[in-house]
């Protein structure tokens, strides 16, 4: 199928200059240095290796020998399908096509509203007379159908103003990027590369001198094993220890099932700290000496476990959308989670698709 129109931009455009990497300060620590099933655990980082208790980690995990069934596309649509990309299109959803050069066609989705914002500020000062929006788009219903699709994949190109449907190029070779918060990526960076001697030093909190934190964000520009490109590498951050409680409801006047324990993986790493943090507080007790295990994963590899027969279960983890700019986290640590439909504010299409 040849997808829907996609607008065309001139080969002068190049997508928006990034957003400032920089540090968050407060909460950080050192990392849990062991391997584990769920990613990535090791270098340094935010919080450290200690944890009085691990035994919450086995919720999500088979027993020995045991393994949960893959799950199919249509599950993982179904996984993916509450969390928010950002899109720069026309008025009427029709994608905007990006040419950094002539060989070169790309489009873009976002994880972060700001970001796919920048660039929409970015082509409305090159282009004034084009009617250009934000516009968002499930994730499950691009991540095989577009973003996953291979390079093969027709559609059609027209250029800007144009509204004859007869000028649109059939082509192929578009490139679909998924571009991650650039605060989350470095982030992972640092978590990926932070010496446990700084970890500890800001535990004790101790604080980082402007050389030492400048000298930390080379590090993880340069040092890091992954995350190293600015599109298709997204984290996923986790606390091993952390759950969510869903409520199940009851059926047929019979009293409610047992609440379902669910895994919460994170986009943005400070909600995560923030919520791990707020649930410390409102715990009390030995729980405030517990130190989160951080484990960070690429969304790619994720799902494609996922596919796969598993020692997780990935059908009791939940994805937790970023939350746009400082707003504080909206889902507990220990809580119901059950919270707004962040895909209620979506709507249309996807790309102009019927």
């Amino acid at each position: 199928m040849i997808r829907s129109l996609i607008l065309l931009v001139s080969a002068s455009m190049a997508l928006a200059a990034s957003p400032a990497f920089f540090a968050r300060g407060g909460g950080a620590s050192s990392i849990a240095a062991r391997s584990s099933v769920f990613g990535v655990s090791r270098g340094g980082g935010l919080f450290g290796s200690k944890s009085k208790d691990d035994s919450d980690e086995a919720a999500a995990i088979a027993d020995p020998g045991e393994k949960y069934p893959a799950m199919s596309e249509e599950e993982i649509e179904e996984w993916l399908s509450h969390i928010p990309v950002f899109a720069v299109t026309d008025s009427k959803g029709q994608g905007v096509v990006l040419r950094p050069d002539n060989d070169t066609s790309v489009f873009y989705f976002f994880m972060s509203p700001q970001m796919a914002n920048a660039t929409l500020q970015t082509l409305k000062g090159a282009n004034e007379d084009m009617d250009l929006q934000i516009s968002a788009m499930s994730l499950g219903k691009v991540w095989f159908n577009v973003l996953n699709a291979g390079d093969d994949a027709a559609v059609k190109l027209k250029a800007p103003n144009s509204a004859d449907d007869a000028e649109a190029m059939v082509t192929k070779g578009v490139q679909y990027r998924l571009v991650p918060d650039t605060r989350d990526l470095m982030g992972a960076r640092m978590l990926l590369t932070m010496d446990p001697a700084d970890g500890e030093k800001l535990k004790a909190g101790g604080e980082f001198s402007a050389e030492d934190a400048q000298k930390a964000i080379q590090k993880a520009m340069t040092d890091s094993p992954k995350f190293k490109n600015t599109f298709n590498e997204i984290p996923v951050f986790m606390i091993q220890q952390m759950r969510l409680q869903k409520q199940a409801k009851a059926e047929d006047g019979n009293a409610a099932p047992e609440p379902v324990n669910l895994l919460p993986m994170y986009f943005n790493l400070q909600n995560m700290v923030s919520t791990w943090q707020q649930f410390l507080a409102q715990a009390g007790g030995d729980v405030k000496d517990v130190e989160p295990a951080i484990n960070l994963m690429e969304l790619h590899e994720l799902v494609d476990l996922m596919k796969k027969e598993s020692e997780i279960d990935f059908r009791n983890v939940l994805l937790i959308p970023a939350v746009g700019g400082d707003a504080p986290a909206q889902t507990a640590a220990a809580g119901d989670a059950s919270g707004a439909d962040p895909m209620a504010q979506m709507g249309g299409g996807t790309l102009g698709d019927d």
